[in-house]
This record gives C-alpha cells, sequence and structure tokens, in this order.
C-alpha cells in the first residue's frame, strides 16, 4: 500500500461545468466508499478565464438536485500537474490534445486518459459541453459523470 494518497484530475475547457462536476461526483463516490483519505480529487481548465470562479449556476443547481456539493474553484491546468496526478481526464478531444501538449515523457502522457473510457452504460466517446445548451445538458452530463465515476473508482481501488 503506498501511503500518499492517489490522486485523480478532471479536466475540461473552463473548468466551470463538467470537471467540478466530476470532482462533485467522484468524491462523493470516494467518501460512501470510505477512502476520502487516500484518493484526492481535484478539477481544473485547459483555459484559465473563469480562474477563482465557482461552477456554473445551472451546474450547481442540477448537481444539488443529484446531492453533489460543487465547491472548487477553477484554474487553469499547468504542466506539473503532470506529475503530481495519478489519473489524468479528459472530457473531450480537445481537452485531451490541450493537456498532452504539456506532457514531456511517456508517462505523463500515460496518466492523460479520455473520461467517457470508464463509461460501461453509454457509448459517448466525449462529455459533451452544457454552456450554451438547456437544462438537460446539464443532466446529461451528470448522468455520464455518475456511469464513468464508478468505473474511476473501481480503477483506484485496484490501485490501492
Amino acid at each position: 500500500m503506498s501511503a500518499r494518497p492517489l490522486r485523480i484530475l478532471f479536466v475540461c475547457m473552463g473548468n466551470i461545468c463538467r470537471s467540478p462536476a466530476g470532482e462533485g461526483v467522484l468524491t462523493k463516490l470516494v467518501t460512501e466508499a470510505g477512502l476520502a483519505e487516500r484518493i484526492g480529487i481535484d478539477s481544473a481548465g485547459t483555459i484559465g478565464m473563469h480562474a477563482g470562479d465557482r461552477a456554473d449556476s445551472r451546474m450547481r443547481a442540477a448537481a444539488a438536485r443529484r446531492r453533489y456539493d460543487l465547491t472548487s474553484r477553477a484554474r487553469q491546468v499547468v504542466a506539473a500537474d503532470l506529475d503530481a496526478f495519478d489519473l489524468i481526464l479528459t472530457m473531450d478531444e480537445d481537452n485531451h490534445r490541450g493537456v498532452l501538449a504539456l506532457a514531456s515523457t511517456d508517462e505523463q502522457r500515460a496518466r492523460v486518459q479520455s473520461f467517457c473510457s470508464f463509461c460501461e452504460h453509454h457509448s459517448e466517446t466525449a462529455v459533451p459541453d452544457p454552456y450554451y445548451g438547456g437544462p438537460q445538458g446539464f443532466e446529461h452530463v451528470l448522468d455520464l459523470l455518475e456511469d464513468g465515476c464508478q468505473g474511476v473508482l473501481a480503477w483506484a481501488q485496484a490501485r490501492l
């Protein structure tokens, strides 16, 4: 067993919709599994435009209806994150390319994975950005996150 907590980072574009919601969903699952001391969870965006902002109010409301608390503040992903985190989950192909552009080693690149690769009940290859859509987009994002975060939790448990 490792003394250092396993660290997981969710990444989307602005860090105000998808990635803070992923952080919130996985945080709840990890806490319910009694692993909060052993798994650290964070989120970031590929752009810094919203740095310091809370998650979008529509995402916070949709998450709250499902009993997820989104408390983090937006920040931009940095190259040091590729060493600090054991698993970096990107929400779409643009986010994936943006994070990989920061990687300087094969080991860092191997830590960057598509979030949807952990989904078992949805066939999407990307978590769509709900920012410019209606309420159903936020619900769909949460559906995908709930599915994939079960797989992420199983991945983490296998490594503890």
